[in-house]
């Protein structure tokens, strides 16, 4: 089982109110200054979204910018967790779009005149970070805003240490993953970080059984499962997450 492009938004929204003050220019013949004097106020909406996205790497990812009508502006600015930042732009008063910085494998999703979504094809771990879209109306600004956290699916490997009980491994998964055994079992996962921000788990199941012994993987990217019966002198199995 492999995950594909995930969207889970447990986000929130601000809206602010800002009053904003029209002047007018007064000037006099031959006088390069005039007087300004207030003359009303006009009030504008300022919302902002939040939500959390994850994609499995490798597929590709979805973030949603819902399109307002007699939309004036659209901009989508990129901050990653690796590298410098980018952003794609469209003005609807000259009909163009601009990108600043942003690879071939992040653009618009459909013409950004009618849906200024974004995709993001085929995710690395170089995509994590923030991304922000902002549509302007008359009526105000309105902000987008995804914190893309890139999953790494673990390698899962089970096997029968010296002494003739399963070991099971689940390396360089990020987030890290749950291991769990059939029967159950108590032992305590040891857990080893990498530079990368993988994590590496590894339970071994402490009682001794002729039996069939099953090890579950649990992750953001899916659950994967292998059997084994121990011997002392089996040899390791090892599984790829692509296969099992």
């Amino acid at each position: 089982m492999k995950a594909a492009a995930d969207m889970k938004a447990a986000g929130k929204t601000l809206c602010v109110f800002v009053l904003l003050t029209i002047t007018e220019v007064t000037r006099t013949a031959g006088e390069s200054n005039g007087d300004q004097s207030a003359v009303g106020m006009e009030e504008r909406e300022m919302c902002t979204e939040y939500k959390r996205a994850s994609v499995t790497v490798g597929n590709s990812s979805v973030l949603i910018c819902s399109p307002k009508p007699n939309m004036t502006m659209a901009t989508w600015k990129i901050n990653p967790k690796a590298g410098g930042p980018c952003s794609l732009g469209y003005r609807a008063d000259q009909n163009k779009t601009d990108r600043t910085n942003c690879s071939e494998s992040i653009n618009w999703k459909f013409r950004p005149d009618q849906d200024p979504t974004l995709e993001i094809r085929q995710a690395g771990r170089a995509h994590e970070g923030n991304y922000t879209c902002e549509v302007v109306v008359a009526e105000g600004n309105f902000h987008m805003s995804y914190y893309l956290t890139v999953l790494v699916p673990p390698r899962l490997t089970l096997y029968c240490d010296d002494q003739g009980n399963p070991v099971c491994e689940a390396a360089a998964g990020k987030p890290a993953a749950q291991i769990s055994w059939v029967p159950e079992n108590n032992s305590t996962p040891k857990e080893e970080g990498h530079d990368d921000g993988t994590v590496t788990v590894l339970s071994k199941f402490t009682a001794y059984s002729t039996n069939v012994t099953t090890c579950i993987v649990s992750h953001l990217a899916g659950n994967w499962s292998k059997s084994i019966a121990c011997r002392p002198s089996k040899l390791h199995i090892s599984c790829s997450t692509e296969i099992c």
